[in-house]
């Protein structure tokens, strides 16, 4: 079997600062990619992760913007394309997960979660897509939640934002799949981050008895980007909780 090597390809990976985003930067790191560790706030862990790609003989650069905002997406791929080389490799990833009941439910909520989980993976894909198109080759991974099919325990609006995220997979995949672009999206449930702190009682619903790891996210969106037959899909990862 080949090694699965990522050397001479650049990506980019929102919210990649801790978490999945985190062991998704590491697992890319580690298979020869260059790293582009977008932030919004956790400067320090940030930076931290791209120095350790780089100590490792890599190519890595942590880099601030909050993607939600155009103008912070374009001056993010500019210094990361000039720095690292154009990005070919896409992983959406940035979101936040604001717990609300339908009756404490704000316009506000409403509005920043569909900013931050929808929005800007349409920010930053329409911002990656010209360089992936010259090159004939592109990779786009989007971090969807199974609240985008299952009730979940976040709320309306974030169920909402994330079955976007998967429409708006969908919708890239048919339309870039002859310039050579895939387009799949990753739906995790119940992963041992920090969401998940102090909320033991949850592995009970789980069918394999555990939360999953961060790791196993970044195995599934790495065989995503290995693979080139496969687009406009999205993998469920939940422990046997539900299928797809």
């Amino acid at each position: 079997m080949r090694t699965f090597s990522l050397r001479g390809h650049v990506a980019l990976v929102t919210g990649g600062s801790r978490g999945i985003g985190a062991a998704i930067v590491k697992a890319l790191g580690e298979a020869g990619c260059s790293v582009a560790v977008n932030y919004r706030e956790r400067t320090a862990e940030a930076e931290a992760l791209a120095g350790t790609i780089v100590k490792a003989g890599g190519g890595a650069i942590a880099v601030g913007a909050d993607v939600s905002k155009a103008d912070a997406v374009a001056a993010m791929v500019e210094r990361a394309s000039r720095e690292l080389g154009p990005i070919d490799i896409l992983v959406n990833n940035a979101g936040i997960a604001i717990v609300r009941g339908v009756d404490d439910l704000t316009e506000a909520d409403f509005d920043q979660t569909m900013l931050v989980n929808l929005k800007s993976a349409f920010l930053c894909t329409q911002a990656v897509l010209p360089g992936m198109r010259a090159k004939r080759w592109g990779r786009i991974v989007n971090i969807s939640s199974g609240a985008a099919r299952g009730a979940g325990a976040i709320g309306p609006h974030y169920n909402a934002s994330k079955a976007g995220l998967e429409g708006l997979t969908r919708g890239y995949a048919a339309r870039l799949v002859k310039d050579g672009i895939t387009v799949n999206a990753v739906a995790p449930s119940l992963i041992e981050t920090d969401m998940m702190k102090g909320q033991p009682q949850l592995v009970s619903r789980i069918p394999l008895g555990r939360f999953g790891q961060p790791e196993e996210v970044a195995k599934a969106v790495l065989m995503l980007i290995d693979n080139p037959y496969m687009t406009g899909q999205t993998i469920a990862m939940s422990g046997g909780m539900a299928f797809n």
